[in-house]
């Protein structure tokens, strides 16, 4: 009989860099990236504002995870949901309703009226018939 390691963790990325998984640190490349050439390119009071808005874009992309998936699959999902026809299968029309009610029928309002009531009394004599077996 051949036995053969499972896999336990299939669902959980693995670490590449310390903390960071390969998606994470591909991200934080990125805007590395991006950052070097504004670098370059831009002087220093525009590098300043253009960098914490790269860093902060990026770091989001790397490890923030709204409804526990990352956050370019929910771009991705909500930019699909805007652009895709809805499908609606069912749509209730309120007004066809009110003419298809029926009368509850005498059996029925009679057992709605003959309700069974609690007051406070019944209910301390029903606890203590439970308390005492």
């Amino acid at each position: 009989m051949a036995l053969f390691n499972v896999p336990q963790f299939i669902d959980i990325e693995d670490k590449i860099v310390g903390p960071l998984t390969a998606k994470q640190l591909g991200w934080l490349a990125i805007g590395g990236v991006i950052f070097l050439v504004l670098w370059g390119t831009v002087d220093t009071s525009t590098l300043i504002v253009t960098g914490v808005i790269d860093a902060a874009v990026f770091g989001a992309f790397a490890f923030y995870k709204p409804y526990n998936q990352p956050l370019f699959n929910f771009i991705m999902s909500s930019i699909y949901f805007s652009f895709r026809p809805r499908v609606y299968v069912w749509r209730r029309t309120y007004a066809k309703i009110g003419t298809m009610r029926r009368k509850p029928t005498k059996a029925v309002q009679e057992n709605m009226n003959n309700k069974k009531s609690l007051n406070g009394e019944r209910i301390i004599e029903i606890s203590n018939i439970l308390d005492q077996k």
